[in-house]
């Protein structure tokens, strides 16, 4: 694993990567099927960006934009706002948020917080649900495939997402599943729509409609919602194992440059472990964090609020923020503040 510049901490950590076992609350004779189906099945649509006519440049640039604008859904809204309560917004903007989410295709907002704070809990012990050190392929996609009651259960709901099921909102979407996945296969529909428009507008030729529209479905939707998947998932895996750490943490976690930037600032993560409250988590000047410029933009128009700022660092325990709020679920227990203290 590569070291930091000279600023950096030494070379001595206080977590050494050992193998893991997978987690004992996974069943593995529970094979996820829905999950399998629907994961395949994206993929395999994303595969048609290979067919010659459905090829254009407007599907392409759509796609790249695409992943930073819907990858602020995870990033921003299910990350940083839902899962650790950086700051806050108008409900509004937060629940706008959580359908730009949908669209990602990444699970209800109870499933993604729920399993996130178990993460920042167990990270990299035998009860994280996702550690690449049970195997790389389990880290970054592998564990959704099987049955895990830590996550997946009313339990672990009431445990870890009790402030999201106190929202009417957030119930609805967890309890309708056909809500959620309608969202993802209305934006789907509307993207063809909006391709075939402007191609049969701009030609009056409704073949050419029909390519367009298709270009902007298979590069705008199911080839960016795979990017995005991957991007996600390389958080859990790739940021875990490859990289630089900057903070003594007890688990993995690095910060990987590649990961930083495609991620939009998700991959300086050793950084975000050390301090999982603050919005920021590029610390220094070149560590690029696009969701905090998000963040910084949106207090500056007065929508953000009580925005956490990365804490000082301090030889011995938690320190002190000028901005006290309510600990998430994920932090009653002292894990979320304190479980990657120095």
């Amino acid at each position: 694993m590569s070291q930091a510049s000279d600023s950096a901490v030494p070379a001595k950590r206080e977590f050494e990567a050992t193998p893991l076992a997978y987690p004992a609350t996974v069943n593995k004779r529970r094979f996820l099927w829905d999950y399998a189906v629907g994961i395949i099945g994206i993929h395999a649509l994303a595969l048609l960006v290979f067919v010659p006519s459905l090829f254009s440049w407007a599907g392409v640039i759509v796609m790249v934009v695409g992943v930073f604008f819907f990858g602020q859904g995870v990033n921003l809204g299910y990350h940083r706002l839902l899962t650790h309560r950086s700051f806050t917004v108008p409900r509004w903007y937060e629940y706008g948020l959580v359908v730009v989410a949908l669209c990602c295709l990444q699970d209800t907002p109870i499933k993604w917080v729920t399993h996130h704070r178990v993460h920042h809990r167990f990270s990299d012990r035998e009860d994280d649900p996702h550690s690449p050190f049970v195997t790389f392929f389990w880290g970054h996609m592998g564990w959704l495939f099987f049955e895990n009651r830590a996550i997946r259960t009313p339990a672990a709901y009431n445990t870890y997402t009790k402030d999201l099921l106190d929202d009417r909102f957030y119930r609805v979407l967890e309890r309708k599943w056909w809500i959620w996945n309608g969202i993802y296969l209305a934006h789907a529909v509307l993207f063809y729509l909006v391709g075939f428009l402007i191609g049969w507008a701009g030609s009056g030729d409704t073949a050419e409609g029909v390519q367009l529209g298709l270009s902007l479905l298979v590069w705008g939707v199911f080839a960016r919602t795979v990017l995005v998947w991957h991007i996600t998932w390389s958080v859990n895996s790739l940021a875990h194992v490859f990289g630089y750490r900057t903070h003594y943490t007890k688990e993995g976690s690095t910060n990987n440059w590649l990961v930083g930037l495609v991620a939009a600032g998700e991959g300086w993560h050793n950084n975000h472990h050390w301090d999982e409250k603050s919005a920021r988590h590029g610390h220094r000047w070149w560590e690029l964090d696009l969701t905090w410029m998000h963040v910084w933009l949106l207090e500056k128009l007065g929508l953000a609020r009580d925005v956490y700022r990365p804490r000082k660092r301090t030889p011995k325990g938690a320190p002190k923020r000028e901005n006290k709020r309510a600990k998430t679920p994920a932090s009653e227990d002292g894990s979320s503040e304190q479980a990657a203290t120095n």
